[in-house]
């Protein structure tokens, strides 16, 4: 049983696009869907759908890849089961000089640590992705 569904998804895209695969498949969850379509918006990786109904719902993701080099370079894993940490708009800045994203769980949903300064919210950090 994984205890860490965020860091499973992320640990899972970042692996399967070391090895060339074209797609991942995984177990359903409604915050995965989230994060996976905001991945999907800032590029990451491609098209996100769900397949199959009630218990046997999977989450299938394609990855992107930059001629035969995968989009994803590095993931950091921020707030953990044992440890959540939360930020105030304030602190938020820019990841790796503007060529990462900042993953945030906030009351107007998952968002980016632009669209988050953009739109005034602080949140959980869940992840930071280059």
């Amino acid at each position: 049983m994984v205890s860490d569904a965020i860091g499973d998804l992320i640990i899972q895209l970042k692996n399967a696009g070391m090895v060339g695969k074209k797609q991942v498949e995984l177990p359903y969850s409604k915050l995965k869907q989230a994060v996976a379509l905001k991945l999907s918006a800032a590029g990451y990786v491609g098209e996100v759908k769900e397949q199959g109904k009630k218990v046997g719902k999977t989450l299938s993701i394609a990855l992107v890849y930059n001629g035969g080099a995968h989009r994803i370079n590095g993931v950091k894993r921020i707030s953990k089961p044992g440890r959540r940490l939360y930020t105030k708009v304030a602190n938020i800045h820019k990841v790796k000089f503007g060529k990462g994203h900042l993953i945030l769980s906030t009351p107007l949903g998952i968002l980016t640590n632009e669209e988050a300064k953009e739109k005034q919210v602080g949140g959980e950090e869940l992840f930071i992705i280059w």
